[in-house]
Parts: structure tokens; C-alpha cells; sequence
């Protein structure tokens, strides 16, 4: 967490002292000196950051110099935020004027960043000195090494559960057992992937210990790896176990041996033998690929079970093998209660004045076993003493600090200990964020791009590395995902709410973030960041605030004066989000913040934006979706910097174009904006012979595009303009009301390599033939096309297509053929307000890979799809609104069954019609 801290102040004083010559007379050495040395400490840091829970001295070692690195990006932001106030815009005397009082308030300034450099200086002399007493206790070396130097042994608290205690591994375990039983020969992994306390090892050793799965196998082997794996203990170990069932003895020289001839001996032995080998806790891809070839594939039945949190790991063993992989779920919630109340009440059931408690601590365990095991002992103690629990109900997050909750803590911490450098920031940020809350993918990529907590490299964009560390997160199993995007991407995740509980503890430690709701405790002297809740009171010291989230606005009145009054005194503030807020105009106290990088006002009131926005000359995250906002100001040109504008608002009236609406943009956006990289949605204006449309194709960074209120005769110049757009990954193009969108030029394919979605709201004479070369197609959805002819002919030869969706009047005619070898890759499938279709037929072989299929208000459709049969791998058929024949045809084959029933294979299925304003499912 320093170290990011440190390598981020490292490349702003290497930006400053580049660019500020001007005010370096004096100060140039300090600064110099400062950024050098946490150049030089960056690495040790990495380290230190490692072994600091188990010394308190180097514990706050690590936080002195955490506090020097935020009090020098202070000091600079705080200079470089009266700088800006002294540019000159006069003409004449009255500049000449403005100018001697700039260089008169320059040279005051520069003794008085003189003057605090000078201080840091002195600060940072000393911790370096200090640094040197560490290197030598610890003979820390400048390495990149990210992994734990911790040696937690987790196994104990992983078999926790006793026999009596298990509960809801019968289905797991039936499945895992199904698969180690395949009579296959070869070689096949099967890995138990999930977060750290889910029961992986616990439900792994119940298949073990099972002696009806152990008759099928000649040899058995557990090795326990951990995280410090030393590989050839691992092989001894390995040995030792394969010897010992054997009732052999171990090779005499084996404490000789090296790993390569520890692993033919495993191989020869292994070899024309069936054998189970379980590698429980793997944290590392290297122990699988450093081991791999000890296990005989051909001539014998080999089953390895791998247990691990981290998803990379367990998918490549299995993908390599053609094995399987098991994401391990949390207990429902009947087994949870099960398992709770077994261990909170051991003698007696639970007293009625302690449900509503129970049921609350056991949301917050969300199905966590080793959370419901370890909290319902404690609470076993409180002998049902009702203040007890609440107390316990209200500080679950001090708990975790308490004895008792140790182990849990441990568990825990070994996921976070185990992070790269660069990862422990972002995941701490998520604190932030209220309980329940979703994490929008998006929202948080720019978030940490604007904290500082990601830089580009290796040629790839600060938001793809975002994504990388987002992607990173949720392979470890930190956070899961909570939405999906059409075609199957992430679109949101959630945490884990213990795992929430801990990370507000580490964040409040290296004061990385404050609340101000009721359960918040001591405040830091210098806070940095601020979520604002309910019922918010008490002054704060907001002067350092870098980032300020107003969440909850059901104490309306309360909050919004701690808003303002924190609002009104920070200057240096990075990150705004006022998301939602009952705001009907944006402070003007918003327009003051120099440093400013995102402002997130989506779902507001505020319907104008001043001129005065001119002034977040910093600025590179605007949201203004979901709010009244129908046209920009000439003035956001200034902002040079900005990467990601998202306006417009959503309707659902509007039954045939795509209900948005757009805002106008300033003509000359394409000559000013060339950073943008997301801009939606904008109108398709013109003006003075200036197209917005032909704007466009100057903005060659936009990944994502959405154009509204777009005519027939603007087809041609936005289809130029898409030419130059070879960054594009997705399209959003509506019509203005009855127009058509003519897109169907001599441009017979455009050089659109990475456009993966393309959505298109309006009446189509005919899909662009440009279209069938996007190979990189995974998403297209037509909504109110009006096509005549069938569409599907060629676009089943879109080789990644993932999605399809036509819907609203988008196809005329009555009949949709999906022929034999088309849509290989399609998994969902959505056909909707198709007034005129009667007749679906699915061909064999068209859709293999289809999952979802969605049929919604096709009234003359009076039967399901001729060959929906041939769909096996469908797992979800929705039905909405259909006719009256339909739904009794679905349901007259259903209650026939057999070879009637065509849908028998599809795991789950539903029928809804209205039933007035509200939604009735039909029972099959």
C-alpha cells in the first residue's frame, strides 16, 4: 500500500521537477532528494509491506513513510493548485499589471515550498536511517517479489468443520465423485476453485477419507502445498506417502535426491498404476507446471484433485488435461441456518428475541462456513444474553481483531498478504463502497485511474490495466461477479461482506478511507478520503481530502450539510461522486477544484451545466447520465484531458425507436477532445456546414460511441468517420424518429478489428454489408429495424458471436431459418416483438452453444421453435407475453412428456404473461 503510494509521488515530482523550472530555484536539491530516495525505497518497501504485521516497529516505519509520501503530494497539489490560480488571461496594462503580481506571488510561494520541502527532507533523512537498521534485521534485498513471506498455517482452521458439522457438500460432493469415477485412462485434473473459509479442502478430504471412492484408485496422496511451498518437500513428501500405503520404503538416497529425480521416481512408480493425488491449497500456476510431467498420462488413471482460490490456476490444469472444474458456492441459506444455529446453540434451539439478530449476522456471513462455524462459537459464549449479541451485531468489523476471531482474521489476511503491490490499494478502495453495494466495472476503472493507482505499461492503456487488476481481484476470489454484460463480461462485482468487514479494518489503519455514519470510530487528524452516510455528525479535518463519495441520502436533511461543509473547505479533491444525490445544480463550489479528475453526477437533477466547468482543467471522468442535461456548454473544450463523458437519458415509453435522450455537443469537439476514449450519447447535429458526425472520426482514442437523432443523409459521413476509429470496441447508433440509418456505403468493410458490440436503434433497409467482416463481432442487437428480408443468412458466418437480440419491429417477415453450421458460438439468443413472425426453425447443428433463449410478445408464433431439440446445451428458455395458443401448446406437451416434451433437456423454464399492470408466471 506504501509502495503504491511512494511510486505514484515518485513519478509526480519527476512530472514537477520537469515542469515547474521556474519555481525550483532554492528547492530543486530537497525535491530531488526526496523523489531519489523513494525511488530507492519503492522495492523495500514491497517487502516491508510483507513482513510488517509481525513487527511493530517496522509496522510504523512503513506508516511514517506513508504519511511523508502524503503530505509531499500535499504540498505539491496545494502549489500547484495556487499556480493555476495566477495564469494570466488579460490584455494590456491591466496584464502587465496581473503579471508583476504573479511573479511578486511566485516568489513568495517558492519560499514557502522551500520551506516545506526543507521539513520533508529532514522527515525523510530519518526514516532512511531507520531503513538501513531494517535491511540489516531482515537482509531485505530491492526485489519484485509480491508473495507473502507469512507462514500461516491455514489447514487448521480449513478442517474446522468436524463430521457433525458439515453441512450441504452433498451435491459437490456427488459431482466430484462422478467425475473421479469416469473410467477415462489418462491423465485428468479436476479443480475445487473459491474463496479462502468456502470448505474447499474440508469437502475435498470427505471425497478422500471415503472409502468407496478410495477402492477405485491403487494409490493415494494428500500434500497440503500452502503458499512458501518448497517444491522438493513437496516431492519428498509425495514419495513418503506413495512408499508408506505400498508398505515399501523410501529410496535410501531420497534426502539426496534433486526435484528432477524425485519426479521420475514418482513417474516410474505411478507408472500402469491408478492413482488419486490430491494438491490442496495451490496458490501458485509454477507448483502445477513445475510438477506436471511426474504423473504418467498414458497406461494408467490418474485423478488429481487441485483445491485453490485463485481461478487461473485450477482452469489451466484442468484445460491442459481436459478435466473439470468446480466453483464451490456458498451454503444456501437453509443450510446456513442449519449450521449457525448448531453452532450458537448447541444445547438448545434459538430463543425467539434472537431471531431477527441471527438472521441478520447470518446475511452477513453469506454463506461463508468457516464465518458461520467460527462466529456461532462465539456467540455460543454470550449465553443468549440479547445485549450481547447486538453489541456483536454492530462491531462484527472489531471483532475480527478480537481472539476468538483469529483464525478467521488469518484466513483473511493470507488473501490480502498474498497481493501484488500494486493490488493492495485498489482492493482496500473497495471499503468505500456501503454493504450490498454493486461495483460497477466501469465506475471502478475509473476511480483508481483518477486516484493515481494505475499506470500504462507495456503499451497498454491505464483502463485496460485497470481491467487487468479488476480481472485479477476476481480470479483470487475477492470479489464475485454480480452482473454480466450481453455477452457474458463482467459488468459489476460485489465483496463478500466479512471479507468487507476487514478490509474497512486495513483501510482505516493506513487511513485510506473514512466514514461518517454512526458505527464509524476514531478519525484520523488528516483525512484523505470520505463516504458520506445517514446521519452524519461531528466536524472533520477535511484540508487533505483526495476523494468524496456521497452515498446515502435517507437522512436527507443531515447528510447535506456535512456534504457542503466538507465541499466547502477541500481544495485538493481528486475524485467526486454525487451519484444520485437530490441536487438540482452542481455546487459552485465543484468548479474550484483544480485537481479534479472524476465527477460522477449521474441520476441527478441538474439539468444545465455552467461555463464555469472550464475551470476542471484536470478533469478526465464526467458522468452525466440519467440526468436533465440536454446540451454542453462551448466551454467543455477546455477540457483537454477528459477521456470518458457519459450523458443522456434512458426512457421505457417508447415502443419503436430507441428510447434515449441525447445532449448536444459543441461543434468543434473532434479538434479539442482528441483524448476521449468514451463519448455517449451525443446528438447528430450540424451547424455552419460542421457535422458532429464527421467531428467523430477525429477522435481516434473512442473505444465506445454512442450517437443519437442520427438522419438518412448523415449514413455516409459518420461511416467515414468510422474508418479512422480503429480503437472502437463498441457502437450505440439511434435514429431520429422515423429515419433510416443508411450505413450500407461502397465501404465494403471497415477496419474495425477490436468492435465487439454494435447496437442500432431505428429502421434499416438492410443490414451494412461491412458488417459481415467484423470477425470480432461478439454482440448485435436491432431494435426497430423494420427488415424485410431475413438477416440471419450471413450473419451465422460471424465467427465470435455471442449474443443476438432483435426486438421491437426489427424483422417484418413470418419466418427465421438458423441453418446447420451457423452461430457456432452464439449462446443467447432473444427474439421480441415480432409482429408479423409465425414460424422459428433451428436446423441441426445451428447454435450449438446456445445457453439462453428469449421469446417475448411474438403473438402469431403459436408453437415453439421446430428443432429446439437439437439446442443441448440450452439451460434457460424465457418465455414472456406470448399468445394464449402458444402457452396452451407449451403446456399441453409438457403434461404429455416423452419425446413430446421438447424442451425435457432444458434445466430451467419459464412462462410469464401480464396479468394487468403485473406479471403472472404460468405453472408448467
Amino acid at each position: 500500500m506504501a509502495e503504491s503510494a511512494a511510486s505514484f509521488l515518485f513519478n509526480q515530482l519527476t512530472l514537477f521537477l520537469q515542469q515547474e523550472q521556474e519555481l525550483l530555484e532554492g528547492i530543486g536539491d530537497n525535491a530531488v532528494y526526496i523523489r531519489d530516495e523513494l525511488g530507492q525505497m519503492r522495492a523495500f518497501l514491497r517487502a516491508a509491506d510483507e513482513k510488517e504485521e509481525t513487527d511493530p516497529q517496522l509496522k510504523e516505519w512503513v506508516k511514517k513513510v506513508r504519511e511523508i509520501t502524503y503530505d509531499t503530494e500535499d504540498v505539491l497539489e496545494r502549489y500547484m493548485l495556487k499556480l493555476a490560480h495566477l495564469h494570466c488571461d488579460a490584455d494590456g496594462y491591466k496584464r502587465y499589471v496581473k503579471k508583476m503580481y504573479a511573479s511578486v506571488k511566485k516568489l513568495i510561494l517558492r519560499h514557502q515550498i522551500a520551506s516545506e520541502f526543507r521539513k520533508i527532507k529532514l522527515r525523510m533523512e530519518n526514516v532512511a536511517k531507520t531503513q538501513l537498521r531494517f535491511k540489516d534485521i531482515y537482509g531485505f534485498k530491492n526485489q519484485e517479489s509480491s508473495s507473502s513471506s507469512k507462514t500461516y498455517d491455514t489447514r487448521g482452521d480449513a478442517l474446522l468443520l468436524e463430521e457433525e458439522e458439515v453441512v450441504g457438500i452433498e451435491e459437490p460432493k456427488k459431482q466430484l465423485v462422478e467425475w473421479l469415477k469416469q473410467t477415462d485412462d489418462g491423465l485428468m485434473v479436476i479443480s475445487v476453485v473459491g474463496m479462502g473459509g468456502l470448505g474447499k479442502t474440508t469437502l475435498v478430504k470427505k471425497i478422500y477419507d471415503d472409502s468407496s471412492v478410495n477402492a477405485n484408485f491403487d494409490c493415494h496422496v494428500w500434500v497440503t502445498v500452502s503458499e512458501n511451498i518448497d517444491l522438493d518437500r513437496l516431492l519428498r513428501d509425495m514419495i513418503n506417502q506413495l512408499t508408506s500405503e505400498a508398505k515399501l520404503q523410501p529410496p535410501e538416497n531420497l534426502e539426496a535426491m534433486n526435484g528432477d529425480g524425485m519426479k521420475e521416481h514418482v513417474y516410474k512408480f505411478l507408472k500402469d498404476k491408478t492413482y488419486m493425488i490430491v494438491l490442496d491449497d495451490v496458490w501458485k500456476v509454477d507448483v502445477w507446471e513445475s510438477i506436471r510431467y511426474s504423473f504418467p498420462r498414458n497406461n494408467a488413471r490418474g485423478r488429481i484433485i487441485i483445491t485453490t482460490r485463485l481461478y487461473n490456476i485450477g482452469n489451466a490444469a484442468c484445460i491442459e488435461t481436459g478435466g473439470h472444474l468446480y466453483n464451490l458456492a456458498p451454503l444456501t441459506a437453509e443450510n446456513s441456518e442449519k449450521l449457525f444455529y448448531r453452532k450458537a446453540f448447541p444445547r438448545n434451539s434459538c430463543p425467539s428475541y434472537l431471531n431477527e439478530i441471527s438472521k441478520s449476522i447470518l446475511k452477513r456471513c453469506e454463506g461463508l462456513p468457516l464465518a458461520i462455524v467460527v462466529i456461532g462459537g462465539l456467540l455460543a459464549t454470550k449465553n443468549n444474553n440479547f445485549e450481547d449479541w447486538k453489541i456483536f451485531e454492530r462491531t462484527i468489523g472489531l471483532e475480527l481483531q478480537g481472539d476468538y476471531l483469529k483464525r478467521l482474521n488469518k484466513l483473511l489476511s493470507l488473501s490480502y498478504y498474498d497481493l501484488p503491490y500494486y493490488l493492495k490499494a485498489c482492493f482496500l478502495y473497495l471499503s468505500i463502497f456501503p454493504e450490498d453495494y454493486l461495483l460497477t466495472k466501469l465506475e471502478l476503472i475509473r476511480i483508481w485511474i483518477a486516484e493515481g493507482f494505475v499506470e500504462p505499461k507495456d503499451g497498454k492503456t491505464q483502463e485496460k490495466m485497470a481491467e487487468a487488476y479488476l480481472n485479477e481481484l476476481h480470479n483470487r476470489s475477492l470479489i464475485g461477479v454480480a452482473e454480466t454484460s450481453l455477452d457474458g463480461a463482467p459488468l459489476s462485482f460485489r465483496i463478500h461482506d466479512i471479507l468487507r468487514e476487514y478490509i474497512i479494518l486495513k483501510s482505516r489503519e493506513q487511513n485510506l478511507f473514512t466514514g461518517t455514519g454512526e458505527g464509524d470510530m476514531t478519525r484520523p487528524d488528516k483525512i484523505r478520503r470520505m463516504a458520506i452516510h445517514s446521519r452524519s455528525k461531528g466536524t472533520y479535518n477535511v484540508k487533505y481530502l483526495r476523494s468524496l463519495f456521497w452515498l446515502d441520502f435517507s437522512e436527507y436533511a443531515e447528510s447535506v450539510l456535512v456534504f457542503h461543509e466538507v465541499l466547502g473547505h477541500c481544495r485538493i479533491l481528486k475524485v467526486l461522486s454525487l451519484r444520485k444525490a437530490p441536487i438540482d445544480s452542481i455546487p459552485n463550489d465543484v468548479f474550484k477544484l483544480y485537481h479534479l479528475k472524476y465527477l460522477n453526477l449521474s441520476g441527478t437533477n441538474i439539468s444545465v451545466i455552467p461555463k464555469s466547468m472550464r475551470n476542471l482543467q484536470n478533469l478526465e471522468t464526467l458522468y452525466l447520465d440519467q440526468t436533465q442535461v440536454t446540451e454542453f456548454p462551448v466551454e467543455i473544450l477546455k477540457l483537454s484531458k477528459l477521456r470518458h463523458i457519459l450523458v443522456g437519458t434512458s426512457y421505457s415509453t417508447n415502443p419503436v425507436t430507441f428510447p434515449v435522450q441525447g445532449c448536444k455537443a459543441p461543434y468543434e469537439i473532434g479538434s479539442y477532445l482528441t483524448s476521449l476514449q468514451t463519448l455517449r450519447w451525443i446528438d447528430a447535429d450540424e451547424a455552419d456546414g460542421i457535422k458532429i458526425v464527421q467531428q467523430v472520426g477525429k477522435l481516434t482514442q473512442l473505444r465506445r460511441l454512442g450517437i443519437t437523432k442520427l438522419r438518412r443523409e448523415d449514413g455516409m459521413d459518420l461511416c467515414l468517420s468510422l474508418v479512422n476509429l480503429t480503437n472502437l470496441r463498441a457502437l450505440h447508433i439511434s435514429s431520429i424518429e422515423d429515419e433510416v440509418i443508411d450505413l450500407d456505403h461502397s465501404l465494403s468493410s471497415l477496419p474495425l478489428p477490436f468492435l465487439c458490440i454494435i447496437c442500432l436503434y431505428g429502421r434499416l433497409e438492410k443490414l451494412p454489408r461491412w458488417a459481415y467482416s467484423l470477425h470480432g463481432l461478439t454482440v448485435l442487437r436491432l431494435w426497430g429495424s423494420r427488415l424485410r428480408e431475413d438477416p440471419l443468412e450471413n450473419l451465422g458466418d460471424l465467427p465470435n458471436m455471442v449474443c443476438l437480440q432483435i426486438g421491437m419491429f426489427a424483422y417484418e417477415g413470418e419466418e427465421l431459418i438458423f441453418k446447420g453450421r451457423k452461430f457456432q458460438k452464439l449462446e443467447r439468443l432473444s427474439l421480441g416483438n415480432l409482429r408479423g413472425l409465425r414460424c422459428v426453425r433451428v436446423e441441426k447443428d445451428s447454435m450449438p452453444r446456445l445457453v439462453r433463449l428469449d421469446l417475448e410478445d411474438c403473438k402469431r408464433m403459436e408453437e415453439l421453435p421446430e428443432g429446439i431439440e437439437h439446442l443441448r446445451d440450452l439451460q434457460y428458455a424465457f418465455i414472456w407475453n406470448m399468445s394464449e395458443k402458444f402457452n396452451g401448446r407449451v403446456a399441453d406437451q409438457k403434461h404429455r412428456g416423452g419425446h413430446e416434451w421438447k424442451l425435457a433437456h432444458v434445466p430451467r423454464v419459464e412462462i410469464w404473461e401480464k396479468d394487468g399492470l403485473k406479471p403472472k408466471q404460468l405453472k408448467l
